[in-house]
């Protein structure tokens, strides 16, 4: 591995050939806007650490201390190949921002497609190619739970304190991001709770008679609101609605009633949670919460609420709701629910809430940024400050994401605008997710983005909820061989039991049946394993 610790500043001159079409267009030259220039309203007006941020660039006009070279690995999730030309332009035109912002950070991008970044990455971070990598705690191969058990990310807890980074966002953000207690991963700051509501069909409501969303929202807890839906699903069933309530083939107890308990087996199943009442390691599917939800299931699929046959087999799906053929649908909460509607064809739809939004743990890593373990102090510091950088620097971050300004997109009333010719060519042009790029605060808006955008993130965020054991990560390799075949039970029984598949005198000799599989493949003694574990954890606290 190259080690990359240079004694003097990069010059990062910018030419007109930076600036060259995507397409071998006609060379033109921009001067590169300062921060205050392209902040956008949103930004600057919602509770966010730009103030702080803009104060810190003038206290840092000047570079300090040797140039520190590091390796900025990168997803794109937009090309089906990457054009090395464009991604460098980029690159020379983040680094130019780096040195006018004084950071001795200087990165070298390497971007790849998603169907060779996860594996490339993984092979390259043992090997020391990589300094700083994008990753996910749902990411394959190099999920945040597989790096850190490899011990392939650096610890930033010591060096996050006081900086632009740790300020960049909220601290319980950082909290439910920690494994073990501490700081290993960088999120992208955007929304960082979970949550669910009900989604309503607006015409099927309405060819009903409606649906009274208050009402159903006024009941005390989610078996309640869920029982509440009852008379609506029967009126769409007699209508002849094909799917009164749209499952999508997604087992919903896990997230249905995570209001009551925080569920920490690191997938969609109900079988290790901690009840937020008593602070206690529980078996949820011994619960009366269970027994009563899955018994409501098997109502409504002998009711002809649930089309189980369809859900279980496959038949329906999240294209489902692009149709008119429903009423109910489960939708995650995000800052914006138009994003729903967007899927759904457009038609018009609204939101019953089923649970509070809660901040639990990796929660807030469904995007983050991670050091490599082999990075030196220096470079780690470095690696610190230019994601501080990147997550509030309007300019940086829209580099990073969008590209240069006249090649990948042009800025009309002061929005992202890509729909010119040769700005969406493929390859050739450059365009990151904005998700997986930089926080929600920093980058510009795009055409087609709500003016209030940036408030509405924050505002979802600033009102979530910590869960009881946010922070807590359960370390599942002692027991991976009981863990992965109770997983396989859950599969074969936990499924059909939330979508109605068995009749409602069966369904409590089903669980026991369940609770009997789970047993024999080692369910005790993950059970015993988490609760040790989440003991040690609080005693450390």
């Amino acid at each position: 591995m190259k080690r990359k610790i240079l004694s003097t500043l990069l010059a990062a001159a910018m030419t007109a050939t930076l600036l060259a079409g995507c397409t071998g267009g006609t060379t033109t030259t921009t001067e590169q806007p300062t921060e205050t220039e392209t902040k956008t309203e949103d930004t600057t007006e919602t509770e966010t650490k730009t103030e702080d941020t803009t104060e810190v660039v003038e206290e840092t006009a000047e570079p300090s201390g040797d140039v520190v070279e590091l390796n900025l690995w990168t997803i794109d999730y937009n090309g089906q190949s990457t054009d090395q030309a464009v991604v460098a332009q980029v690159q020379d035109a983040m680094n130019a921002r780096l040195e006018e912002l004084g950071s001795n950070a200087r990165i070298t991008l390497t971007t790849k497609v998603e169907g060779e970044y996860f594996d490339s990455a993984n092979l390259a971070l043992p090997a020391g190619e990589v300094d700083i990598l994008w990753c996910a705690s749902w990411a394959p191969t190099i999920s945040s739970t597989a790096l850190y058990n490899n011990g392939y990310v650096y610890d930033l807890t010591d060096l996050l304190p006081g900086t632009r980074l740790y300020e960049s966002m909220p601290e319980w953000f950082w909290t439910v991001a920690q494994y073990g207690g501490r700081d290993y991963f960088v999120p992208v700051y955007k929304e960082g709770a979970e949550g669910y509501m009900i989604k309503v069909l607006t015409s099927t409501a309405d060819a009903i008679g409606g649906v009274d969303n208050a009402a159903i929202e006024a009941e005390p807890d989610t078996y309640s609101r869920l029982k509440a839906l009852e008379p609506y699903l029967q009126k769409a069933k007699d209508q002849g609605v094909k799917y009164p309530f749209v499952f999508a083939g997604t087992p919903m107890f896990y997230r249905f009633y995570m209001d009551k308990y925080d569920f920490i087996d690191g997938g969609a199943m109900a079988m290790l949670g901690v009840d937020q009442a008593t602070d206690e390691m529980v078996n949820p599917i011994q619960t009366e919460d269970y027994l009563n939800y899955c018994t409501m299931m098997a109502e409504w699929g002998e009711k002809g609420y649930i089309a189980v046959d369809d859900e279980i087999g496959g038949q329906v799906d999240a294209s489902t709701t692009q149709t008119s053929d429903w009423l109910f649908n489960w939708w995650t909460r995000v800052p914006n629910n138009d994003e729903s509607i967007g899927r759904d064809g457009n038609q018009d739809e609204t939101f019953i809430p089923v649970t509070e939004s809660w901040g639990k743990s990796l929660s807030s890593i469904g995007s983050c940024f991670a050091v490599s373990s082999t990075c030196t102090e220096e470079e780690a510091k470095a690696a610190v400050d230019f994601l501080g950088w990147l997550e509030t620097d309007n300019t940086l971050a829209d580099l990073y994401t969008f590209g240069i300004e006249g090649v990948s997109y042009n800025l009309v009333d002061g929005k992202i605008d890509r729909t010119a010719d040769g700005m969406q060519s493929g390859s050739s042009c450059y365009y990151r997710s904005p998700w997986c790029s930089t926080s929600v605060q920093a980058l510009t808006l795009e055409q087609g983005e709500p003016d209030d955008k940036v408030a509405l993130y924050v505002d979802f965020n600033n009102a979530a909820k910590a869960t009881t054991s946010a922070g807590f990560v359960f370390d599942r390799a002692p027991v991976d061989t009981q863990f992965t075949a109770c997983v396989d039970v859950f599969n074969e029984y936990g499924k059909t039991l939330e979508l109605g598949g068995y009749g409602t005198a069966d369904v409590a000799g089903k669980i026991a049946e369940f609770q009997a599989a789970l047993d024999a493949a080692g369910y005790q003694d993950v059970l015993a394993e988490a609760q040790s574990q989440y003991n040690a954890w609080k005693a450390s606290k």
